[in-house]
């Protein structure tokens, strides 16, 4: 029951949140040579992007036992590898969420708890620039993360979330 209850108000939740008046949401053109968001001077635009595209279900404050989703540092911790260069995991992090599965899923633990990702409509252009930050800075993490992740995969998956640069 407390499974179901937790499923059910995180649907209501994206429901809510999908369904906003479309016409308060502000756009902005953008060139290849431009950021995709307005943003703060120096501040990376996949920054604000994964803080409101991937946070709603990914946030790193939630609590381990309430969460909906891993934190984006498992996601870090997961696709990157000692040799991956930065579009080598940009690509990896895109063919997953263009088309979510089990089958794609470098996370087996996270589809067991959580199920797969469901379809999101996110473009190719956006989910690139959110990998990149993450592939670049050491993004925020909640507190218990490193010794979860070593202590569940029994050291196969390394904690990963320094800057890559």
């Amino acid at each position: 029951m407390k499974h179901s209850t937790r499923i059910l108000l995180a649907l209501l939740f994206l429901l809510l949140i999908g369904c906003q008046d479309s016409k308060t949401r502000n756009y902005v053109l953008v060139s290849n040579e431009t950021s995709l968001l307005n943003t703060s001077a120096g501040e990376h635009p996949g920054k604000k992007l994964m803080e409101t595209k991937c946070y709603i279900c990914h946030h790193p404050s939630a609590d381990h036992d309430q969460r909906i989703a891993p934190p984006m540092v498992a996601i870090k911790s997961h696709y990157i590898t000692d040799d991956i260069s930065k579009n080598e995991f940009s690509n990896a992090i895109w063919e997953f969420v263009k088309k979510p599965s089990k089958e794609k899923s470098r996370m087996r633990g996270a589809v067991r708890r959580f199920g797969v990702m469901p379809y999101q409509p996110f473009t190719e252009e956006e989910i690139k620039s959110i990998a990149e930050y993450m592939f670049d800075h050491k993004i925020e993490e909640p507190t218990w993360f490193k010794k979860h992740i070593e202590e569940e995969s029994n050291g196969k998956i390394k904690h990963r979330n320094e800057p890559r640069k």
